[in-house]
């Protein structure tokens, strides 16, 4: 049973998850500092530090589970504590040591614990298995996503929606994949190729934590898989002369303060999920193809980010798929497991139809 849930982490995704999970739930959103809007948010607020970690046990005691939009790197103290008192714990981060970590722990756990639940890894994955799923044997599973603004400016065509320090996390860490049938790493801002997409000229390249569990679950299974963030062209080549040439790979808080005080974000921003898969069916070699574009919406009579909106459903139709019996009430879930057509057919995963 969910009924009571706490959300952490009040910035524009966090705010969101906490308004969604409203509609369904009762909520106690929770951050250093009450988020100022405004209009009346529809959930109740509470402040404090999450880094004290008593403050923490005592907090999610009280609640049926805890959903996490905090920054990656203070994660993992929460998942123990959601681990220890027996609490379904959910969250978007991309870090593997992180998820890792709470693999490690679903062991032994007596409620959910559901980390990745983001767009990639999350929904990017669960599309992607959605459209290798129709064959008999797959050849390879193909993986996009950005997050853009819709009108770019100067050379690196970005702005930092999401969290810098996120974004810095998954450029410099290598990424995993299956290439030639083989589970390998491979390093992140590399790979770029060119792609079309509506008639748009974008690059895509490795960046690590994309895939959450996918080349485990699909080791020996195909000949390729991997993951590519989306950017317009040229970003690639100013990261890689910026964190390797630079070397501002060692120092990685410098590399975040000059990202986001060169690009600040945009209210119009867009979401770009594709997704293929080639595999046999009927001896017949075939291709399956998804590809959408998502901008800022409104909701409950305010206007939202492509990136916030599309997220915060992300995380929310889990949550809402525990709730409702059509995913397993304990024990680690991979992304891969969750079915498409049951997500979509949720509240939250309504949107993305």
């Amino acid at each position: 049973m969910i009924n009571k849930i706490l959300s952490l982490g009040l910035g524009k995704v966090g705010t969101l998850v906490a308004t969604l999970l409203s509609d369904q739930f009762e909520v106690t959103g929770m951050d250093k500092q009450a988020p100022h809007y405004d209009y009346e948010l529809p959930f109740s607020i509470t402040t404090g530090d999450v880094a004290d970690l008593v403050l923490m046990e005592k907090m999610i005691g009280q609640f049926d589970a805890v959903v996490s939009a905090l920054p990656f790197f203070l994660n993992s103290p929460i998942a123990r504590i959601a681990h220890k008192l027996g609490k379904h714990y959910f969250d978007l981060t991309e870090d593997v040591p992180t998820t890792n970590e709470i693999r490690k722990l679903s062991e032994t756990a007596t409620a959910v614990m559901a980390p990745q639940c983001g767009l990639a890894p999350g929904l990017i994955g669960i599309i992607g298995a959605h459209l290798g799923n129709d064959f008999e044997k797959l050849r390879s599973i193909d993986m996009r996503v950005g997050a853009l603004p819709k009108y770019p400016n100067g050379a690196m065509g970005y702005a930092f929606n999401w969290s810098a320090a996120g974004v810095v996390n998954e450029y410099i860490n290598d990424a995993e994949a299956i290439h030639h049938g083989q589970r390998k790493l491979v390093p992140s801002l590399q790979g770029k190729e060119t792609i079309q997409i509506n008639g748009a000229q974008y690059e895509a390249f490795y960046t690590s934590g994309g895939l959450g569990t996918m080349c485990e679950t699909y080791a020996g299974k195909l000949d390729r898989l991997d993951y590519k963030t989306i950017r317009y062209p040229g970003h690639c080549d100013l990261m890689n002369f910026l964190i390797n040439e630079l070397q501002m790979k060692e120092d990685k808080q410098q590399l975040e303060d000059i990202l986001k005080n060169a690009k600040p974000p945009v209210d119009e921003d867009v979401v770009i999920i594709y997704a293929a898969a080639e595999g046999w069916k009927n001896n017949e070699l075939k291709r399956n193809e998804f590809c959408k574009s998502y901008g800022p919406i409104e909701l409950n009579g305010n206007s939202w980010r492509a990136i916030s909106w599309t997220t915060a459903a992300s995380i929310v139709a889990v949550v809402e798929m525990v709730a409702n019996g059509s995913l397993p009430s304990k024990g680690f879930i991979k992304q891969e497991e969750i079915s498409f057509e049951a997500l979509l057919n949720t509240k939250c995963g309504s949107l993305f139809k």
